[in-house]
């Protein structure tokens, strides 16, 4: 999978900028604030329909324009393919593969496989788990269509059964047949994500686990730990068990909407008891492995964007990732630095092609 091309128009701060990339390595540099995340993130958009950084659509628009146009010209499997994702103020986003518009943006989800590694992963570690959930389900919906579809339709019958149990509290009212109908929809859909989700760790965490010893040099004992209700019983259980206790709260309160993954270093919350060198590695490794996994299932090596990736690591840990990326396992790199020099000297150890963008 290669980028070969890339024009920006009114996106964030690019009023039109066009690049010409290099087949292995390219790198934007520059100082902070001139654009070089950005550019990373119009490649994710081509690839998710969505900016990483920024959920609100609009706000992606330059602030002196009425719409943005990200275009991208990529090579899969020999074949040449056009991506262009737009947008324009008061109306819905468009993607668009050759000149083919999507009826649903989820039909494209996989079709680029992409993984980005970034400091704002370190959401991962310090917010709730929401942003876990949102990980898990990322890397499995790049290879599995069906279960991109039974999570969209789990969402929807959630929000229907929480209408619902407000409802009921408003009006003083109760009807368990309906509230059944929403219960075993949630158990079909939620059984299926539960399954997949389980599957997918035990393939996940050992790959992890190889990854981040690479990296740290087997320093510390690192596990990753998924967290279910429904490892206690079937969800239609649970949530016939729960009943009294969501009228109450007014929203469901067992599924798999509740998930986690449990983080943890020597046994330990990584949250607390890791240093930002460690924890950094840790979230590397996890990305790492997630570029493993899709490559696995796809049978294609993702593009891999490296935001910012040599903050808050020293110089032998930036050597093992650089190591590690000088393999023909991986593909694409997109990379970007504050400081061109330091960029090259770790980029020419790789001997492999590059192209510098130096953003001003």
């Amino acid at each position: 999978m290669n980028l070969n091309t890339l024009s920006l128009i009114n996106y964030k701060n690019f009023e039109s900028q066009d690049f010409d990339f290099d087949a292995k390595i390219n790198c934007f540099v520059g100082a902070n604030g001139i654009g070089k995340t950005n550019a990373l993130d119009a490649i994710y958009h081509l690839a998710f329909g969505k900016s990483y950084f920024n959920p609100i659509a609009v706000q992606n628009i330059n602030h002196n324009a009425e719409f943005f146009v990200v275009d991208g010209h990529f090579t899969k499997n020999d074949r040449d393919e056009k991506i262009i994702v737009s947008l324009k103020r008061g109306q819905k986003k468009v993607i668009k593969r050759n000149a083919k518009a999507y009826e649903k943006f989820s039909e494209h989800i996989g079709f680029i496989p992409l993984v980005i590694i970034s400091p704002a992963d370190r959401d991962l570690i310090i917010e709730g788990s929401d942003t876990r959930r949102k990980f898990i389900d990322s890397v499995i919906s790049q290879s599995d269509k069906s279960y991109l579809a039974d999570l969209i339709n789990y969402n929807k019958v959630l929000t229907q059964r929480n209408a619902l149990l407000k409802y009921f509290a408003l009006n003083n009212t109760f009807n368990a047949d309906t509230l059944s109908i929403y219960n075993e929809q949630l158990h079909t859909y939620g059984s299926e994500i539960f399954k997949k989700r389980d599957a997918f760790l035990k393939t996940f965490i050992p790959i992890f686990k190889s990854r981040y010893e690479a990296i740290s040099q087997s320093k510390e004992a690192i596990d990753l730990t998924y967290k279910s209700d429904l490892f206690d019983d079937e969800l239609k259980d649970l949530l016939n068990k729960t009943i009294n206790k969501d009228k109450a709260l007014q929203y469901t309160s067992v599924g798999t909407h509740k998930d986690d993954l449990v983080f943890s270093i020597d046994d330990f919350p990584i949250k607390k008891f890791g240093s930002q060198g460690q924890q950094k590695s840790f979230l590397i490794a996890l990305k790492l492995a997630q570029f493993d996994f899709i490559k696995q299932q796809s049978g294609v090596s993702p593009i891999l964007l490296l935001d910012d990736i040599f903050d808050k690591l020293d110089e032998n840990r930036v050597a093992q990732i650089i190591n590690l990326v000088d393999d023909a396992h991986f593909g694409q790199i997109f990379i970007s630095d504050t400081h061109a020099e330091r960029t090259e000297e770790v980029i020419k150890q790789t001997h492999q092609s590059y192209k510098i963008f130096k953003l001003k």
